[in-house]
């Protein structure tokens, strides 16, 4: 028989190494899922919604037997896949509400010899249970990168989490870097309730070292809004400012936006179009003949100086108001630099991974 388990029960360090299955539909799985989940649906989208509507317009018994006449064929197959994704012969699985699709699968693999653990209140209390995290207070405290664009602060936090330290990388997790033109390059986003859950669980991990690191970011990442609770771990987290001078700035926004730009040469155009409001409508017509014209780093030069520099107005070098100034000529010598100054910090609890 499965066995029905709380939240915290599946997260713990047991828990944490059985795979987790989401019995729900591929739209349901594709709006959001628990982080590191496998969908192994017993309804497609069509079929669940054909059955939902049955149940609604006919009856709770006519929509299970339309259920079970759609989901035995599929049992062979369906059963042969969880036993893929659990190897071990252990499995945690859920549904919309911990209802009938997890009960009658659970029922399922127990019988054909798989250890069977239920999430109790299924997706719904997984869902309460990110947000009671993310509108509570976070253990651990928050060493936040700031920095003016193109000093390197992405590939800081790349260096530092090779190197092993504790690292929240919202703008990998929205899949968009928190700029006009943030999408370029970028698969396409989660949606926000998959956003919330990736930085839950991000966070949860992290708590045992008593820090994380993160870059400086607003409240709106593309279309996705970072949670409050992290915006004020921010704003009292310790402060590092990172910077460089223009012409590096300018080489590395030049490699990451505009390499091979052949393919996204009308993403350019319209992401400096949206700027016009700012810089005046004659001004980006300019920067965009200048950007055909391959005048690329001279177009980047002026966005900097010009709009970037002066909203963000961070300092372009040392500056005593912040806990700790780095330059960034050489990635991993900042990186370097940095773990050694997080070793010595009170809350971290992990230290010298850096030496």
């Amino acid at each position: 028989m499965y066995k029905d388990k709380e939240i915290t029960e599946l997260f713990d360090e047991s828990g944490s190494q059985i795979p987790m299955v989401d019995l729900r539909s591929p739209g349901e799985f594709a709006e959001a899922t628990i982080p590191g989940a496998y969908n192994a649906p017993l309804l497609d989208n069509d079929e669940r919604a054909l059955v939902g509507k049955t149940y609604k317009q006919a009856s709770p018994d006519r929509a299970r037997e339309l259920a079970m006449e759609i989901v035995a064929p599929k049992l062979p197959r369906f059963v042969k896949t969880v036993k893929s994704i659990a190897p071990g012969g252990e499995v945690n699985i859920f549904c919309w509400r911990g209802g009938e699709r997890s009960r009658f699968a659970g029922l399922i693999l127990d019988f054909m010899g798989l250890k069977v653990n239920r999430l109790k209140g299924g997706f719904k209390a997984y869902r309460h249970y990110v947000l009671a995290y993310l509108n509570g207070t976070l253990p651990h405290r928050a060493i936040v990168l700031h920095g003016l664009t193109g000093v390197g602060k992405t590939e800081l936090l790349l260096a530092l989490e090779r190197a092993g330290y504790p690292v929240l990388d919202l703008e990998k997790l929205a899949a968009h870097r928190g700029s006009v033109f943030g999408k370029i390059g970028q698969p396409a986003s989660p949606g926000q309730k998959m956003f919330e859950g990736q930085i839950q669980d991000c966070l949860r991990r992290l708590e045992k070292t008593g820090v994380f690191v993160v870059e400086c970011e607003s409240k709106r990442l593309g279309n996705l809004l970072v949670p409050d609770t992290v915006l004020n771990a921010m704003h009292s987290g310790y402060r590092v400012l990172v910077y460089a001078p223009v012409p590096l700035r300018v080489r590395r926004i030049k490699k990451d936006y505009f390499t091979a730009t052949e393919g996204n040469l009308q993403t350019l155009r319209e992401a400096i179009q949206r700027l016009a409001r700012h810089l005046g409508g004659g001004k980006t017509e300019e920067l965009n003949s200048r950007l055909e014209a391959g005048e690329v780093e001279q177009v980047i030069n002026f966005l900097l100086t010009h709009y970037y520099d002066p909203l963000y107005k961070y300092p372009g070098g040392p500056d005593s108001d912040y806990d700790l100034s780095v330059a960034v000529e050489d990635v991993a010598q900042a990186a370097a630099v940095i773990g050694k100054w997080l070793n010595r910090l009170p809350e971290y609890k992990q230290r010298g991974v850096m030496g």
